[in-house]
């Protein structure tokens, strides 16, 4: 039987990728083994943001880009090559590897591809603001939006978001949230540049979870609450504290349509156990009221109850037409 000696061994290539959205330097423990113990470490790129930490913790780096050739030969006698990756992992390398393998006249050395940082969950966040930061500075619509300018795409993006849900439609809602989640981060942007009281996206996320920790204390702190009623009494509770507000009605928008505002006045103040009267009155307004007060306390969304009437009948007005 015959070994295969050392320096007949086809060696090894590994290469090493890293994310953008992870901070430099923080790499895996088994790729600062590998980058320890290579022969070799080559980057093509010089301003590789990794590359000033490799050389602080002792790793020699070599500017190269190399053809698929080359590093075949730089691995020879069992040598293991390193090649940290630019942003797009080197297609170009990658398959001309792939096409010297194919020709079956070269012993091709082992290739590894070994991710030395993973993006955590939501990490793609973060190119959305970078991409909402160069929008906004370079695209001539874009730079000049104000949040009053921008507050009908707010309101067009929520009913739309709500129509995906309503119709179950998985591509579409997913699209949607897209959408919502723009109009949040495009504010939050516009708000940066405010000369009197600016604030970034990471002070709205901030925000929102300081709240959702201190209105979940039956998660987060020594509460316990076994039924979601229990969890909305802790809601209610928390938030009573937050506000501080004298009446029930205090930040109901009244903008909102006219269903859905009756509707969030009656759970307000059902939630509060206030029993009040409505008001009478003559005409269809106050029928309509009735309706959506009606509606609260047997556990229905009145706004919701009405796009889907809305929606047959608009069936029976196409299928009439045709």
């Amino acid at each position: 039987m015959n070994e295969t000696t050392p320096e007949a061994a086809p060696g090894r290539i590994v290469l090493l990728t890293t994310s953008h959205r992870v901070a430099p330097g923080l790499l895996s423990w088994p790729a600062w083994q590998v980058l320890r113990a290579a022969d070799a470490v080559l980057c093509a790129d010089g301003a590789h943001p990794q590359l000033p930490y490799l050389r602080e913790a002792g790793i020699s780096v070599a500017e190269a880009s190399p053809t698929a050739e080359e590093l075949v030969e730089a691995c020879a006698g069992g040598r293991t090559v390193v090649v940290v990756a630019m942003g797009e992992g080197e297609p170009a390398l990658t398959d001309g590897l792939a096409r010297l393998a194919g020709t079956g006249r070269v012993r091709m050395p082992e290739l590894e591809l070994l991710p030395a940082s993973y993006d955590l969950p939501g990490a793609r966040l973060l190119d959305l603001v970078q991409v909402m930061d160069r929008i906004r500075a370079e695209c001539p619509w874009s730079s000049r939006q104000t949040h009053l300018g921008l507050a009908k795409y707010g309101i067009e993006e929520a009913y739309e978001l709500v129509e995906a849900i309503e119709a179950g439609d998985r591509e579409e809602l997913r699209e949607e949230l897209g959408d919502v989640l723009l109009q949040v981060v495009f504010h939050s942007r516009i708000a940066e540049e405010d000369p009197d009281a600016p604030f970034s996206i990471d002070d709205v996320a901030g925000g929102i979870v300081a709240k959702l920790i201190h209105r979940h204390p039956h998660v987060f702190g020594d509460e316990t609450a076994e039924t979601p009623e229990d969890v909305k009494e802790h809601w209610l509770r928390t938030k009573a504290e937050e506000k501080r507000r004298t009446s029930v009605t205090e930040g109901v928008p009244l903008g909102q349509p006219g269903l859905a505002l009756a509707a969030k006045l009656a759970s307000r103040a059902r939630t509060a156990d206030l029993d009040v009267p409505l008001p009478q009155g003559e005409g269809i307004g106050y029928e309509l009221l009735a309706l959506a007060v009606r509606a609260e306390a047997d556990g229905v969304d009145p706004e919701a109850a009405l796009r889907a009437a809305a929606r047959v009948y608009r069936d029976a007005i196409r299928k009439t037409e045709g």
